[in-house]
């Protein structure tokens, strides 16, 4: 019977109960108020990277509760915001991001990289509006955020507004050119994720040329959403170090502070703010719990454990495991044919008995079943997301495919209508 709690994007049939009532979590499982202990396939939303419990970004959290509980960035400065802004300029790399704006989520992010793109040609003498996202991209459900989504979740129904966004069909370079020939000089930014994150689409190597020869010849500004790709998913800090240049903006949240905290953060270029800086320009934009003590505390704490447990390098470990467990699970499961995806940033597709892709309405209830079997994973285009935490043994990564295995296996014995398919990588 549901309760008071209203959660998000669960159906009202769904509210309530206690197989869905998570209490506690610790390492890579969590414990639910049905007394069962389910190994986490999802490191919580992308964003656990380190795992659950990581005592030492407890500890910091907590000497910042102590030593100072709300401190703002909102008219007044704070030390660590100061600290933590530092740390994120010098982890993605000096000399080219100088400064470093505080938020609270990736949509309110995203919200946030819409206006200051606007902005910034406004203040070099331009009129340029227009932001341009991908189709089946992901950029939160805030107004701004919902508006850049490329996925259909409703924004009609919303009234959310999208007459100033342009989308494109991701990796394919000849539909973005078209649309600069014919709009370019009213385009404010290009926004992307470096991996769509609904299907765990990667962008070509090709199509990132693409989009910064673009960049230098239209003068937009390209922004990387990194909220779900950023700190070790994809085998680097940050998934756009390994493009040819970086991009204009970077916006990172999820694995920012382990998961502890509601943060984000943009990082903006030297060239972006310059602008700003010449004109004395006050940016319009504020959120209260932006850039707090703890939020702060939690960011520093995270890129030192980041450090400590070479979790980038455990990442990369971790990604070539999956792929031959991807690939194995592949040849030897006559329901699984192959993966979308890279690093630790997974989904296997699936489909049905004639040949057609998995119904999307099918794809809760393998969800459902692989919980059943003992994993929690999140559902993806025509099948499944594994995003495991960086911190994953051998035999946890083991656990989770026998786990996927099971589930897959009871959805087709009860009916369902998986069965073998080829899925190339995007």
């Amino acid at each position: 019977m549901a309760g008071e709690l209203w959660p998000s994007l669960l159906e009202p049939a769904a509210h309530g109960r206690d197989d869905l009532c998570a209490v506690s979590a610790r390492g890579v499982r969590v414990r639910f108020l049905d007394g069962r202990e389910l190994l986490c396939g999802t490191s919580g939303l992308w964003n656990a990277n380190l795992g659950y419990g990581n005592e030492a970004i407890a500890q910091a959290c907590a000497e910042a509760l102590r030593d100072a509980s709300y401190l703002s960035v909102f008219r007044y400065e704070n030390s660590h915001a100061r600290r933590a802004a530092q740390a994120l300029v010098r982890a993605a790399g000096s000399g080219y991001y100088g400064r470093v704006v505080f938020s609270t989520s990736g949509g309110a992010a995203n919200d946030l990289v819409m206006k200051l793109a606007r902005h910034h040609h406004a203040l070099r003498g331009g009129n340029r509006k227009l932001v341009v996202g991908l189709r089946d991209s992901y950029h939160g459900l805030t107004f701004g955020g919902f508006a850049l989504t490329g996925e259909n979740l409703g924004q009609p129904l919303y009234g959310v507004d999208q007459r100033l966004v342009r989308h494109v069909t991701p990796n394919a370079a000849d539909e973005i050119a078209a649309l600069m020939a014919r709009q370019g000089g009213q385009i404010a930014a290009v926004v992307v994720e470096p991996v769509l994150g609904s299907g765990a689409v990667p962008l070509t190597p090709g199509y990132v040329e693409t989009l910064l020869d673009l960049r230098d010849r239209y003068g937009f500004l390209l922004v990387a959403d990194e909220v779900a790709t950023g700190f070790g998913r994809t085998g680097s800090l940050f998934a756009s170090q390994e493009w040819p240049a970086p991009p204009d903006l970077l916006i990172t949240s999820k694995g920012l502070t382990n998961g502890t905290s509601a943060a984000a953060a943009v990082l903006v270029s030297e060239e972006v703010a310059a602008p700003f800086d010449a004109a004395n320009e006050l940016f319009v934009h504020g959120e209260t719990q932006a850039g707090t003590p703890v939020t702060c505390a939690a960011i520093l704490a995270t890129l030192a454990e980041m450090q400590r447990l070479d979790a980038v390098a455990a990442a990369r470990r971790l990604s070539a495991r999956l792929d031959e467990a991807l690939a194995e699970l592949a040849a030897s499961h006559p329901h699984v044919a192959g993966t979308t995806g890279t690093g630790c940033f997974r989904s296997i597709r699936l489909r049905t008995a004639d040949g057609e892709p998995l119904p999307q309405h099918e794809v809760p209830q393998v969800v459902d079943a692989i919980r059943r079997a003992g994993a929690i994973v999140h559902p993806s285009v025509r099948g499944i997301q594994l995003l495991p935490a960086l911190v994953y043994t051998d035999a946890e990564l083991g656990e989770l495919l026998d786990c996927v295995r099971a589930g897959v296996d009871a959805h087709v014995a009860g009916g369902g209508r998986v069965a073998a398919v080829t899925a190339g990588a995007a």
